[in-house]
This record gives C-alpha cells, sequence and structure tokens, in this order.
C-alpha cells in the first residue's frame, strides 16, 4: 500500500506551489516582467516539430531587424553601408548577409547600439577572459526572456521556483545586491547564496553545513565549485549523499566529465549542465534524457569557422548568438568567444528544440603547440588530473615559446615528478619550449569566482 506524504513533505510541496503559483509571478508582475507567460508559451513550443520552431524563429527575427534598422543607430548605419533591407528577410539564412558582432564593436559603439525606443535599460558588465570589461545594457523584454528560459528548464528536473536551493557564485552583481529587500525575497524563494571567492578549508566546511542545515532540492554553481566542495566533503568524510537533493545544476564554465562524476557522487543527484552568459543569455540547457536543448524561440545560434562562415552539424567552431528578444540592445550574431559543435539529430524526450552536441570551452580554452598545431587544453589538463599527489592547478600558455603551469600539493614534489610533468607538456607542446613550474600554496579564483585550468595568450588572437 502505497504510503501518504508526510506532513512536512507536503506543507514543503504546498509552499513551493504557492512561491511558484503567486509570490514569484506578483514578484515579476511588479517588475514589469512578463517571464510567467513566456514560460508558460515555451513549455508548449518546447514540443513543436522543427519546421514549426523555424517558422517562429523566422518571424522573431524578421521583427527584430525591422526595428533595429528603424531604431538602433548602429544598424541603421551598417544595414545601409552594406545594402541590407530587413524587410527583404525571408529565410534564416539571410541572417548570415549581416556582419558579426565583437566585443571591440560592442565598446566602441555602446551607445549606438541603444535603441531609440529603450525604457528601463539596466546596464551590465562581464570582464570576460582578458579581464577588459564589456559593458552591455538589458531591457525587460530580454530580462522577462531570459528568467522563462531558467525556469523552464529548472522544471525539467521536477524542481521549481520555491523549493529549497543553495546557489555557489561569485558574481559582483549577485554579491552586492545583497540588500535587506532582496534578503527578504530570497528568504521567501528559499534560496541561499555562498560566496564562491574564498574555498578555504574553514569557509569549505561551513558551506557543508549550511547545505547540511539547510537539505536543499537543488544546487546551483560553477562546476569547479561544486566540484571543490565535493571533493571537500569526501577528504573530511562529511556525507553529503542524504539529504534529498534532486538535482545540481552548473553553468558559466566548461563541464568536465570529472567534475559531473563527483558532484553527482557526493551529493547523489543527477548533474544539468547549462550553457549561457549576461551577454548572450540563456542559450542551453540539459535535459534529463542529455540534451542540450537551445532556447530556440529566443535564440539563434549558428557555428562559425576562423573566417565567420557557418559550418554544418558536427563540426567544431566559435558559438554566434542572435537573441531575438534584445530589442532595446541588440545582439545579433554576436560572438561569444565559446567553441561548440551542433547536434543534428533529436533528444530521445521528444522536443522539437535543437541541440548542442558539445561544448567545448573558451577560445583561449584552446592551446597552440609550436608546430601550429591546436588543440584543447584537456590535452595538458589530462596530464595533471589524475595525479594523486596534485591537489589543485592552472595552465598558462603565455607564448609559443613558454607555458606556465601552477601546482598546489600537500608536500614539496620531488625532482622526478617535475621532470615527467615538463617532459609530457614538452611532447604535446613542442621540445623546444620553456615549460615553467611554481609550487604554489593556493590558487585565487577569478575575479567572479570562476576557476579557469587553462589559459592561452595565443589562442586568443
Amino acid at each position: 500500500m502505497e504510503k501518504s506524504p508526510q506532513p512536512s513533505t507536503l506543507s514543503a510541496s504546498l509552499y513551493t506551489a504557492w512561491v511558484s503559483g503567486f509570490f514569484f509571478p506578483l514578484h515579476e508582475a511588479l517588475k514589469k516582467h512578463t517571464s510567467v507567460a513566456l514560460r508558460k508559451q515555451m513549455e508548449a513550443s518546447q514540443w513543436w516539430d522543427p519546421g514549426r520552431l523555424h517558422d517562429f524563429q523566422l518571424e522573431k527575427l524578421r521583427d527584430l531587424l525591422l526595428h533595429a534598422q528603424a531604431h538602433v543607430p548602429y544598424y541603421r548605419r551598417l544595414f545601409a553601408d552594406a545594402g541590407l533591407d530587413a524587410t527583404a528577410v525571408r529565410s534564416l539564412s539571410d541572417l548570415t548577409r549581416i556582419p558579426l558582432l565583437t566585443k571591440p564593436l560592442i565598446r566602441a559603439h555602446t551607445e549606438a547600439l541603444k535603441s531609440d525606443q529603450a525604457q528601463h535599460l539596466a546596464r551590465y558588465n562581464t570582464g570576460g577572459s582578458s579581464g577588459e570589461p564589456l559593458v552591455f545594457f538589458i531591457g525587460k523584454r530580454r530580462k522577462s526572456h531570459d528568467i522563462a528560459a531558467k525556469w523552464r528548464a529548472t522544471r525539467w528536473w521536477g524542481v521549481d521556483i520555491g523549493d529549497p536551493e543553495i546557489v555557489i557564485w561569485g558574481s559582483p552583481i549577485e554579491l552586492g545586491a545583497q540588500d535587506r529587500l532582496r534578503s527578504l525575497r530570497d528568504r521567501m524563494l528559499r534560496t541561499k547564496l555562498l560566496p564562491a571567492f574564498e574555498m578555504s578549508a574553514e569557509k569549505l566546511d561551513g558551506f557543508l553545513a549550511e547545505i547540511r542545515a539547510m537539505r536543499p532540492k537543488m544546487l546551483f554553481g560553477y562546476p569547479s565549485a561544486l566540484s571543490h566542495i565535493a571533493r571537500h566533503a569526501q577528504a573530511q568524510g562529511v556525507r553529503m549523499d542524504d539529504l534529498g537533493i534532486k538535482v545540481a545544476f552548473v553553468t558559466s564554465e566548461r563541464l568536465y566529465d570529472d567534475q559531473r562524476q563527483q558532484i553527482s557522487t557526493v551529493f547523489n543527484c543527477p548533474v544539468a549542465n547549462g550553457y549561457g552568459g549576461r551577454d548572450a543569455g540563456f542559450i542551453a540547457h540539459e535535459c534529463p534524457h542529455g540534451g542540450m536543448h537551445i532556447t530556440a524561440e529566443d535564440i539563434i545560434v549558428e557555428i562559425i569557422d576562423a573566417q565567420g562562415n557557418p559550418l554544418p552539424p558536427g563540426e567544431s567552431g566559435e558559438i554566434t548568438v542572435t537573441h531575438l528578444a534584445t530589442h532595446d540592445f541588440p545582439f545579433i550574431r554576436y560572438q561569444t568567444g565559446d567553441m561548440a559543435i551542433l547536434h543534428d539529430e533529436p533528444c530521445s524526450c521528444g522536443r522539437g528544440l535543437p541541440l548542442i552536441r558539445e561544448i567545448q570551452g573558451r577560445s583561449t580554452d584552446f592551446i597552440v603547440a609550436q608546430d601550429g598545431t591546436v588543440m584543447h587544453g584537456l590535452a595538458l589538463i589530462y596530464i595533471l588530473r589524475d595525479l594523486p599527489e596534485i591537489d589543485a592547478f592552472k595552465i598558462v600558455q603565455e607564448s609559443l615559446h613558454e607555458t606556465h603551469i601552477l601546482l598546489v600539493s600537500k608536500t614539496r614534489l620531488d625532482a622526478s615528478l617535475l621532470t615527467q610533468i615538463e617532459q609530457a607538456f614538452k611532447t604535446r607542446l613542442g621540445s623546444a619550449v620553456n615549460i615553467v613550474i611554481d609550487q604554489v600554496a593556493a590558487i585565487p579564483a577569478e575575479k567572479s569566482g570562476k576557476f579557469r585550468y587553462v589559459v592561452s595568450k595565443v589562442a586568443s588572437r
């Protein structure tokens, strides 16, 4: 005989239903966001066939381009100089006639990219891999669409807004906004934010205690941060697999297979990968069947080669995004700097949303050997990742002639192991490359709280 829900479980589910069905919709209405209606529409359109999605995208693309031509000074001039007319767009392939949008172009034309009809724009910035800030603006339409897309993907995993959530994050935007009103809202939503900037043993002990005390239904954060916490739990013998966590959402960095396995094992839950950014929007999210679904109702994804030519599914190139809800500050054919491969097969879940087969990371996560061979940073990561003597590492390719390796270990590494590492790097990069190894006490995260295993100053040029 099936047991009836316990009172605590029932009250918790009723509270979640109240938050997702009343409190959060009221919150969004007061902010003049349309995310509630958009999420409901997206939960229907995710089942459309590819042909219907294509027609929907085309209609929204025409609307965006017509608005940009009429109301955005940058695109008005760009279209005129290139002899383009938004009214002549007949298919999604016509998008390739529009010149690419890059971060330097946004920096040079920030004001001209604002629509003359834009209201209530919010200023955002992202540091990027070089640390040079990219300033851009987001309107309420774009914000509503991004919230709706994330909300829909959250519900794929059987959790909802209002379920207890621990967020491991490092963005100064979130951490700087912890005023009393925001703090009250987060308590109502049952969301707790833990800063990812510092990962000392003392801080990690505190994180584990907070997670155990809250018993969240979901975790959200950088894969490097969550895997670091999971490693610490294992090292300290602290159980985290008995808390009833249903899913760990990770985003903002490449998710490596060993990170997925570690997070899943320690917290006893699946790991759902997400891909996007403040600038490009909520691009794709993994469903429980393993498909990395593009938010096609809002975003057109192209994969381009080094010359800017579109590539077919199955070939690796740079992700270029057109966000269809960015009328106030258009992102049209925006180069993200990330590398990926598109999928040409449907997902077994039955959704018609197109798929990304593999997200390979930043273009600066790729390294260049002395002979010009380009390879993913994993080629170097694998050398260090499985060495039990090494607790943490970072690889910085300064030039074709020199690469720095930062290593953290509990004890001083012996000369034979350092020689082994040096020779393995030379095998991949070239025998004449100078390999500089520094043993350090700790490796700081980026300003955002993220951690990058590989940075190439060659590949970024």
